[in-house]
């Protein structure tokens, strides 16, 4: 008898749960999505022993269900977020590596985002942190589905701050009036403060990194007691800043085995729980919420970088550079990832299906009794059955998109099938060390066996019976993927570069500054310099 098709399987638990749990997809629940930045996958306790400054999350994990094969859609900031929110990987979405502070583009606007699906479907759509999908014109969050938007544009790296936190390299705080000029240094913007907006207007430039992560618990809050009050379902895409450099903890510095990062990491863990806790007391059983990661630790940053647990990419690391953030290795995209659903989501549940934060999209849709976007093709599956506990199937086949290290950004050059990793280019991000390995292309592919090493330290041996059986399935999964996508409705996202664009509060003063804290913009500098 033949395997069934993961998704027949998962098509089939769907159904079964729409008879046996109507309320599950009846019901229109809220939901609450955290995304992580550079988060490892060790850095959750639950997932890895030595962590201890996890207990909200470890909390949420003895609650409902901890994927331990959940995968970022790419391994850098915009184009995960980008999958996120569209179901979709960059060679189809158009976002393929980050936008830059003077970006004109963004997310193309022909993409739609979960958010417009879901408020289409009458829910309450707010965004809370860091957006890095466009800020200029109509690529704000205010224009792409959302009906609040608090944050930053992008990483909280990518403009000065008086508070400039924990770097390596440390970056200077921002200029004052009067304060002599620096040289500018590599890796450090020192010309323009990092803004902080409110739905379209900046409320305050330069943010002031140590309190950030209060504000966005306080705004999320908001956001949820008035959807409450509404009586509107809700849905709330929370983005934090953390674990991405600068890491800003209270002075003095932490003493604990954990130290600067470990104190970040627990400030995370925190507002997790505090999210959490408000979830609940609006209606405990009313909400699903699902925390992961943008992507894997930026191995670059040191002490300052997260865990990777098992996930090491030995092979790369014997071959100099980093198997993290910006590579297609395990440890660049296999990620953090629980949910929480009291009453529907089983307690204490682990599952080992392949899955990815392409499927949030198609999931949730369901989920809303909403209908996916026509005219387009998606990456992501409805896995409401996995985490329901009706069925453990996940991706048959997953792609693993080039993200920095090595090949075209975006191009399809590693993926998985079943237990087996297939890479055709190989490359190693910048390391600790500052070593980066080189990109080696590879024909046939080098392929791993997951099962029996996770570490990816040895590839099969091209002439083993192993390798012989599955490298016809390997080239039969990649040659579908690539003709999948290419007789697609691809977009194409513009990255075109424009220093007019740049956010800023009032140009007459040194770094943006605005004029008093917090005060927002007037209206027609507003027009100038944010938006149109």
């Amino acid at each position: 008898m033949g395997t069934p098709c993961p998704r027949a399987v998962l098509a089939l638990a769907a159904v079964l749960l729409g008879l046996l749990a109507p309320r599950a997809v009846s019901e229109r629940p809220n939901f609450i999505v955290i995304l992580a930045d550079d988060v490892g996958w060790g850095d959750l306790g639950a997932n890895w022993a030595e962590t201890k400054e996890t207990p909200h999350l470890d909390e949420l994990a003895a609650e409902g269900t901890r994927f331990v094969d959940f995968h970022s859609a790419a391994s850098t900031c915009s184009p995960s977020r980008a999958s996120l929110l569209t179901g979709r990987l960059g060679a189809r979405n158009g976002v393929t590596h980050n936008f830059a502070v003077t970006s004109v583009g963004g997310l193309p606007l022909n993409e739609t985002t979960l958010a417009e699906v879901l408020r289409e479907a009458g829910y309450s759509t707010g965004a809370i942190g860091k957006w890095h999908l466009g800020h200029h014109g109509h690529h704000h969050p205010s224009f792409r589905g959302f009906d609040y938007y608090f944050g930053i544009p992008y990483s909280h790296d990518m403009g000065c701050t008086d508070t400039p936190g924990y770097n390596l390299p440390p970056c200077p705080p921002c200029p004052r009036l009067g304060t002599a000029a620096r040289a500018a240094r590599k890796d450090c913007y020192t010309d323009i403060a990092l803004p902080l907006f409110e739905n379209l207007t900046i409320v305050q430039q330069p943010v002031n990194l140590s309190s950030l992560a209060a504000r966005y618990a306080e705004e999320a809050a908001r956001f949820i007691q008035r959807a409450s009050d509404g009586g509107r379902p809700f849905f709330l895409y929370l983005a934090l800043a953390h674990m991405h450099v600068p890491l800003g903890v209270p002075p003095p510095p932490p003493t604990s085995d954990g130290g600067i990062y470990g104190a970040a990491l627990r400030e995370m863990d925190a507002l997790v729980g505090r999210i959490k806790q408000v979830a609940d007391s609006h209606g405990k059983g009313n909400t699903l919420l699902w925390f992961a990661g943008d992507n894997g630790p930026w191995a670059q940053k040191c002490e300052l970088a997260g865990r990777l647990g098992p996930f090491v990419g030995a092979w790369q690391r014997q071959r100099g550079g980093s198997s993290a953030k910006q590579t297609t290795w395990e440890g660049g995209h296999r990620v953090p990832a629980l949910a929480y659903w009291p009453g529907r989501i089983p307690a204490k549940q682990t599952s080992h299906a392949l899955l990815s934060t392409l499927d949030i999209f198609p999931t949730l849709v369901a989920l809303a009794g909403a209908a996916l976007p026509p005219n387009r093709r998606f990456d992501g599956l409805d896995v409401s059955p996995v985490l329901f506990g009706w069925s453990d199937v996940g991706h048959e086949v997953l792609l693993h998109p080039n993200s920095g290290a090595a090949g075209k950004d975006g191009g399809i050059e590693a993926l998985r099938l079943a237990q087996y990793k297939a890479f055709y280019t190989t490359g190693g991000a910048m390391a600790c060390d500052g070593s980066i390995g080189p990109a080696e292309h590879h024909q046939p592919p080098l392929v791993f066996n997951l099962d029996r090493d996770i570490q990816e330290q040895e590839p099969l041996d091209v002439a083993s019976g192993e390798y012989q059986a599955v490298l016809p399935a390997i080239s039969r999964a990649y040659a579908r993927a690539l003709e999948d996508i290419a007789t697609d409705n691809v977009s194409v996202a513009d990255y075109s570069k424009d220093p007019a664009v740049t956010p800023c509060c009032d140009a007459r003063h040194v770094a943006c500054r605005c004029r008093a804290p917090g005060p927002g913009c007037h209206a027609e500098r507003r027009a100038t310099w944010l938006c149109l």
